[in-house]
């Protein structure tokens, strides 16, 4: 783990059992019942671990809808989708990806064919996404995997000729891009359109607690300000496959009823395909919000 990260304050003596789970990133947590609500002491240790591993897992335990929200509020604002049609449980803040029928049965559909590209929740705000948090309600048997690439790590393993290029550099981020290219159908209306309006973010960003620089782009990042647009499709294409490294990657293979907390102001996430036809896949997850990112200075 990089020595920056493990600078990061984290008690030795801690509320719950944390096992990292790559050198790179990941940490497993037990012995916490999020179901049954964090006290401020356990969610001060916890946010601590989240900002030094980027990625917890918490072992399988019963985590009703009210808890999953009242779990996220304690990390902030969290967002209400204009995806309106995912909204589940009677909490607009919980988003559920689901490919059952009314019987419980595959119904043959992928929910949202854009989750299997690499990308970060909630970049296509002017205020992006800070945690997401999302729960296994039934988990497939083969596929349906969440995978997770450290983007600071990517940023580090640019040459030099790569940072200064796209220092100071900005990429316009638009859901309707996305979601038109990936998935064909259920698209957005007009009035979802002009809810979630493209916006611009830097593409070298500055964490806001860490202090540390990572890459900020992913698969909603549809042209680069002031660009061609094949160049900069180019661009975006070329920087987005040089973001993921193998030893900088956690790839998490689901269990029923475990949760997964990830900052998504420095990591992209994808999950993997799984045949809709035969296996059944539930998740339900929500977005706090973030801040509006901070960019680096454009080299002189």
């Amino acid at each position: 783990m990089d020595s920056s990260l493990r600078s990061l304050p984290l008690s030795n003596d801690l509320p719950f059992d944390l096992r990292p789970l790559t050198p790179a990133l990941g940490a497993e947590i037990s012995g916490l019942d999020i179901g049954r609500g964090v006290s401020a002491e356990a969610f001060a240790a916890l946010y601590a671990a989240f900002l030094r591993y980027q990625v917890l897992v918490f072992t399988p335990h019963d985590l009703p809808p009210a808890a999953q929200v009242a779990f996220a509020r304690q990390f902030g604002e969290v967002q209400v989708h204009v995806m309106s049609m995912y909204h589940a449980d009677g909490f607009p803040e919980l988003y559920r990806l689901s490919n059952l029928d009314a019987d419980g049965k595959p119904n043959g559909k992928h929910p949202d064919k854009g989750t299997l590209v690499w990308h970060t929740d909630g970049s296509w705000r002017r205020v992006t996404g800070q945690a997401t948090i999302i729960y296994g309600e039934v988990v497939a048997g083969v596929g349906g995997e969440t995978h997770f690439c450290d983007m600071y790590g990517a940023y580090e393993r640019l040459d030099d000729r790569w940072k200064k290029r796209i220092a100071g550099m900005r990429a316009v981020h638009n859901l309707d891009f996305s979601r038109t290219r990936r998935h064909g159908s259920d698209l957005m209306t007009e009035a979802q359109r002009r809810e979630a309006p493209p916006v611009d973010h830097p593409i070298v960003r500055v964490h806001p607690e860490t202090g540390r620089t990572c890459l900020y782009l992913g698969d909603h990042a549809e042209s680069i300000v002031g660009m061609d647009s094949d160049e900069g499709r180019a661009l975006i294409e070329e920087l987005n496959a040089l973001a993921v490294h193998a030893d900088l990657s956690y790839e998490h293979h689901w269990q029923p009823h475990e949760l997964i907390v990830w900052d998504n102001r420095c990591l992209m996430h994808r999950a993997t395909t799984y045949d809709p036809f035969t296996q059944r896949r539930v998740v339900r997850r929500c977005t706090v919000l973030g801040e509006e990112p901070t960019g680096i200075a454009s080299p002189r």
